[in-house]
């Protein structure tokens, strides 16, 4: 342990140094890996202040981090890293009526902006990143968003800063007295020609230091600060100025034949006084449709680039005929007044998604950031882009542009070539011609995410040698030993030092990683830390991440994960290193982030994995022997089904039992059906085939739901049939990392359904995890097997086949209140859609909730696992059984119902048996 950790710890503050950790905020968005010596979490700002006294006694450079979302490697470095979003993240004061409020640094965006609501009033500013990016953050950067037209920069809204200065002096900038204020002042006199004519030319120019705001005539340290990536103090406190958001909001959707010519008639919209101007392209679009498939994109007019445009204001009839005039004035080729606030928060959802459905090219290769933030002004955005489409296929590159038109601000990633032994040289090239483009436009190296590591070396390509002195001379004025976030802006490091992705090639693996070349290390390095994870998604209707919005804590959110994963596959770290245990052990594998991952990571698969390498001919824990293996066990137990339920019910016989189980003693054992349904099932002829893929737990646990099933199924006109044999989807040896057995287990099932698959005949699923299953997991375990693909494509949810079924239609639930818990395997693998509309068709009114029950299978009852459940069912689904007593609960998860009845003592239904009311 160092020097260093030990005085952090004597010191009494929150010390995190543990591989795990150091791995973990080694990264944040960007590309870059500079794993710090120790990570504190300071509790108030007292913290913060013996933190920075030990960096400064010790001479550790000092480094400040939000939520970690800086795709510029601005929030990352050697030393000390203090995350404020743990503790320090509170709104302190609003007041509405001078339209201002106080935070602390780690304060979230999103909570802001939901104390600022009930007032009328908002924070102005809105990067994509606004669920989980933070204001401390958001200063440093000086970060603007879509709406930038209408509310300006992150520097435009704030009103005064507190501050430490490196030498450990509280700053308050709206009072800017003392020596280091006057070093400055001293140091702008020196400069005062180049700060006047070399700065402030157009609005998204943010590059370097604002040092527009220190000239004599307009002296506002305020201003100043914000932009200069924790470089030149730290914040404790920050006054933010509010805004009132108008209530009426039109969208008109622009199309274009190509991004040049979106990019050209960006000024020409921005005349009609929008709040948000943001160009995409095709290429995003079809990466997109590629990850979530056709419908995951709303109608959009013709052409290949589209501008979003936003028209805002008090009236619905005064903004809608703005809306159509702009529609009509000949801008574009086609366009679209989409006036629906659900579909404007569809298109609005794919723009914030940006980044991360950005981390794939259009080649399918994995693209980085480096040079996703360049700005030129808005009036040369059309010329820029196309030749800057020329210098990325002169590099055999591609990209998909997308950004802040309205300002002229232009976001790509790119998929520089990584793998190869000289890609980091390939990279660093390209960067310099991208820079020296961009100081032939009169552009800016950053429009909003500062400049970090990623671009401060290439400064000189846009500023002249004097204004790159001035940088330093106010670095040194106000950090004179270089202790805070060095490296960035002034003496940088270079844009190529400590290139973070390394596609090593981890053998043996057990699953086939299709989708990444058979790669883990790609496929782990899918995360680019845009941090979605670290979002409640709950409202767009997401999974990702329960556990970590359970705890809090880095490690338990699928970034953290990834991060974690991406030591081990660098070698850092072994697969039983206990920091992968830490990380790994609350993950519900629920896949939620396989779905509402902009960058399509699988942690589930990850997590499979990693348990198998981890075990693989090594003793397990019992709940693997117990748990790991329920389908045998309740095979067994299905002969003797009293006698196994009497040992779950005798109090002494119960607790050892659970204890050898692995199960938490608070947990009830759901008891065995008296008889299974495969040995009640009676086959009749005359209907449509299907085969009915009866799992082991509708077999074991819940035949009255396959008992529905038949029963509806029969009733749309179907006959269904068992699969020859005893079939099994692997799903808990799957969970458990028993990957060995899974496949076995798989490789038997898919010879039983085979016949019927490549026949036509629909493989009907009744338990959501075990048809996901057979739908996705059966790619990872079994690739390249032509049954295996048959059967994936035949297998359908019962709402699925009944929505295929000519004049099939639902009964009349009009008297019905549901709360719907859609499975987690069922809205990330299977998808949701074919369920609600089914149900909408029925006229039931429907409540469906979002996040996960908390049970996820095995997770929820082990022992150590208990607390975390909990936590998670109490997100979304324990609120609203508690608001609804009386209403009827719809989870077709066995879990999910097992959940319900263990911590409410409800009854809850599968839709088989809504149906078969």
């Amino acid at each position: 342990m160092s020097d260093v950790v030990v005085a952090l710890e004597k010191a009494g503050l929150e010390v995190r140094s543990d591989a795990g950790t150091r791995g973990m905020y080694a990264s944040d968005a960007s590309l870059y890996r500079v794993p710090p010596l120790a990570v504190v979490r300071p509790r108030h700002v007292d913290e913060v202040a013996a933190a920075l006294a030990i960096a400064r006694q010790t001479g550790t450079p000092f480094t400040s981090r939000g939520a970690g979302t800086s795709v510029a490697g601005n929030a990352i470095g050697p030393g000390i890293v203090l995350d404020f979003s743990r503790h320090l993240n509170r709104v302190l004061e609003l007041d509405p009526i001078a339209r201002t409020a106080v935070v602390e640094p780690g304060t979230i965006h999103a909570t802001l902006q939901k104390a600022a609501a009930p007032h009328g009033v908002r924070f102005g500013p809105d990067p994509s990143t606004w669920p989980r990016c933070t204001i401390g953050g958001m200063i440093g950067n000086n970060a603007c968003g879509s709406r930038s037209l209408a509310y300006g920069r992150t520097s435009d809204n704030v009103v005064g800063l507190e501050l430490l200065t490196a030498a450990g002096d509280k700053l308050d900038t709206t009072r800017p007295t003392g020596q280091v204020v006057d070093d400055v002042r001293e140091v702008m006199a020196q400069h005062l020609a180049t700060a006047r004519t070399e700065f402030d030319r157009f609005g998204r120019q943010v590059s370097g230091y604002a040092v527009q705001h220190l000239l004599p005539e307009r002296f506002d340290l305020t201003q100043a600060f914000v932009g200069s990536e924790g470089t030149l103090g730290v914040i404790t406190r920050a006054t933010v100025r509010l805004v009132v958001d108008s209530p009426v909001r039109v969208v008109v959707v622009l199309g274009f034949h190509d991004i040049v010519a979106a990019g050209e008639a960006a000024p020409a919209v921005v005349a009609h006084g929008p709040t948000s101007c943001e160009g995409l392209d095709s290429r995003l679009l079809d990466v997109l449709r590629a990850r979530r498939g056709p419908d995951a994109v709303p109608p959009l007019p013709r052409g290949g680039a589209w501008l979003f445009v936003e028209l805002a204001g008090d009236e619905l009839g005064e903004v809608e005929s703005r809306a159509r005039k702009l529609a009509a004035d000949g801008i574009a080729d086609d366009a679209l007044v989409v006036t629906d606030p659900a579909v404007q928060a569809r298109l609005w959802r794919i723009r914030e998604d940006g980044a991360g459905l950005a981390g794939r090219s259009p080649a399918d290769r994995p693209a980085w950031p480096g040079w996703e933030d360049a700005a030129v002004p808005p009036e040369r955005l059309g010329a820029y882009l196309a030749r800057f489409d020329e210098l990325v296929a002169a590099y055999g590159m591609s990209s998909a542009p997308f950004g802040h038109f309205g300002d002229g601000c232009m976001h790509v990633r790119l998929d520089f070539p990584l793998d190869r032994p000289d890609g980091v040289k390939v990279m660093r090239e390209f960067l310099i011609d991208a820079a020296r483009l961009v100081g032939e436009f009169g552009g800016s190296l950053s429009g909003e995410h500062g400049d970090g590591r990623a671009r401060s070396e290439l400064l000189p390509h846009m500023y002249s040698a004097d204004a790159i002195a001035l940088f330093a001379g106010i670095k040194h004025a106000f950090d004179p030993g270089n202790l805070l976030n060095p490296g960035v802006l002034v003496d940088p490091d270079p844009v190529d030092a400590s290139v973070r992705p390394a596609f090593y090639d981890v053998k043996p693996l057990a699953m086939a990683y299709p989708h990444d070349s058979g790669n883990l290390a790609q496929a782990v390095h899918r995360c680019t830390g845009v941090g979605k994870c670290r979002a409640d998604n709950s409202a767009a209707g997401g999974v990702m991440c329960p556990s970590y919005l359970a705890t809090r804590e880095e490690k338990d959110s699928t970034r953290g994960r990834a991060r974690v994963l991406q030591e081990v596959v660098r070698g850092e770290l072994s697969w039983s290193h206990p920091s992968v245990h830490d990380s790994l052990d609350l993950c519900l594998s629920c896949k939620g982030c396989a779905s509402d991952c902009p960058t399509g990571i699988d942690m589930a698969t990850y997590k499979s994995e990693a348990l198998h390498q981890k075990y693989h001919g090594r003793l397990r824990p019992r709940s693997h022997y117990t748990l790991g293996r329920l389908p045998f066990w309740s095979r067994l137990a299905g002969w003797t089904p009293r006698l196994a339920n009497l040992g779950t019910r005798l109090p002494g016989v119960r607790r050892l039992a659970l204890w050898l189980a692995g199960v938490d003693k608070r947990r009830s054992v759901p008891a065995f059906a008296r008889k299974p349904f495969r040995r009640t099932f009676t086959p009749t002829t005359g209907g449509t085939p299907v085969v009915l893929f009866a799992d082991s737990f509708s077999d074991a646990f819940s035949p009255e739901v396959a008992e529905s099933t038949v029963r509806v199924l029969r009733a749309a006109g179907y006959e269904p049939r068992l699969p020859s044999g005893r079939v099994c989807c692997g799903l808990t040896w799957i969970t458990t990392g028993q990957l060995d057995s899974a496949k076995q287990i798989l490789s038997r099932t898919v010879s039983a359904l085979a016949p019927d698959a490549r026949a036509g005949i629909p493989i009907v699923g009744i338990e959501p995890s075990c048809t996901a299953v057979l739908r996705s997991d059966i790619h990872e375990l079994l690739p390249g097997n032509p049954d295996a693909a048959a059967v994936a494509s035949s297998v359908r949810t019962l709402a699925e086949l009944l929505a295929e079924t000519p004049g099939w239609t639902p009964p009349d639930l009009s008297d019905v209140s549901l709360i719907a818990q859609p499975h987690c395997h069922h809205h990330a693998v299977l998808g949701w859609k074919a369920d609600a509309d089914l149900l909408a068709a029925t006229g039931a009114r429907i409540k469906r909730l979002s996040g996960c029950c908390g049970l996820a299978g095995n997770f929820g009852v082990e022992i150590g696992h208990y607390e975390v459940s909990v936590a998670v069912a109490e997100q979304q689904l324990l609120p609203a059984l508690d608001a609804a007593p009386d209403a009827l609960v719809l989870a077709d998860g066995f879990s999910c119902r097992t959940q319900v009845a263990d911590l409410r003592d409800r009854p809850a239904v599968h839709l088989a048996q809504l149906l078969d009311r």
